[in-house]
């Protein structure tokens, strides 16, 4: 993963804004920042959690958005695999107020320091429910105090909603292809 030669001036949140990147790119302090994806596993992935929020929007309550943007602070921008917003908000073009869920979808390049790194972030935001899933290891991580879990019951949940995704029957279809 790259990010913005340290010769190279900072930009202003503006600019980022403005600038299109081949693919979305974060911003951290005046720093564009490269982000891992674009491998097969990973788009197949968040493709599929995608149709399952939409998929039962209707009864969970929920939608889902794939590489949306989320403004933490005023100079911190990031783009979440899968953001899972509560219906009924009011739109915005940058999302400033936290999803009920981030999905973050591991690359091979990626790792779980820089991974829980960014889960605390997205705790500090205000994001309730974390969720982090590895294609490679075939396991998914949900956020707790105290850092990333290993989901042992095979079920990503929500307390308290119907939002249930089976982590083994995601991993079972990105197999099939």
């Amino acid at each position: 993963m790259a990010t913005q030669p340290i010769a190279e001036p900072l930009i202003s949140v503006e600019e980022y804004l403005r600038t299109v990147y081949e693919s979305d790119c974060e911003y951290n302090e005046g720093v564009v920042e490269e982000r891992n994806l674009g491998e097969f596993e990973h788009s197949l992935l968040q493709g599929m959690l995608v149709t399952i929020f939409m998929n039962h929007v209707a009864d969970w309550g929920v939608f889902a958005l794939p590489e949306q943007r989320v403004q933490l602070r005023a100079r911190r921008l990031v783009v979440p695999d899968v953001a899972v917003l509560r219906m009924g908000l009011s739109r915005e073009r940058i999302l400033t107020r936290p999803p009920l869920i981030t999905i973050e979808i591991m690359s091979p390049e990626d790792r779980m320091k820089k991974v829980t790194a960014k889960s605390l972030e997205y705790r500090d935001f205000g994001v309730e429910h974390i969720w982090v899933i590895d294609p490679q290891k075939r396991v998914a991580y949900r956020w707790a105090e105290g850092g990333m879990q290993l989901v042992d019951s095979g079920e990503l949940t929500v307390p308290g909603t119907p939002i249930l995704v089976q982590v083994n029957e995601l991993f079972a279809r990105l197999d099939q292809f």
